[in-house]
């Protein structure tokens, strides 16, 4: 993995970030909110929805893809727009945007009613 810190002043106004290992690159963690990924040389590439999507393509951004066997798999993970990379205030509405989008994720919804719900107890054994 390259430094995890070397997005650190991109993200300044947006707010602090992790990156962990994820697939063949990293993912771009708030808390524990994945926003973002970074493949194919420092790519940053944020989720987006149907609506957060038309900025990105707007400015003629290419959505993550690669191949599963024969077939090419289109993601809804868009690269962000060069200019972002020297503008970290710019940068930040468009990641929380993309936070927005992640929390609004149905599996992320589902993770935090998990960890909202009380651990049940451990179901008594019986003897053997």
């Amino acid at each position: 993995m390259n430094d995890p810190r070397r997005f650190d002043d991109l993200f300044c106004e947006f707010g602090p970030i992790r990156l962990r290992r994820f697939f063949g690159g990293e993912g771009i963690y708030a808390n524990d909110v994945m926003i973002g990924m970074v493949f194919r040389q420092d790519t940053i590439f944020f989720k987006t929805d149907e609506m957060t999507r038309k900025a990105f393509e707007a400015e003629n951004s290419e959505p993550f893809s690669f191949h599963k066997g024969k077939e090419l798999v289109v993601t809804t993970w868009f690269a962000i727009p060069d200019r972002l990379y020297d503008d970290p205030e710019e940068l930040a509405r468009w990641a929380r945007e993309a936070l927005a989008v992640a929390r609004a994720a149905p599996a992320a919804k589902k993770k935090a009613r998990k960890a909202l719900k009380p651990a049940r107890p451990p179901k008594a054994r019986k003897g053997r």
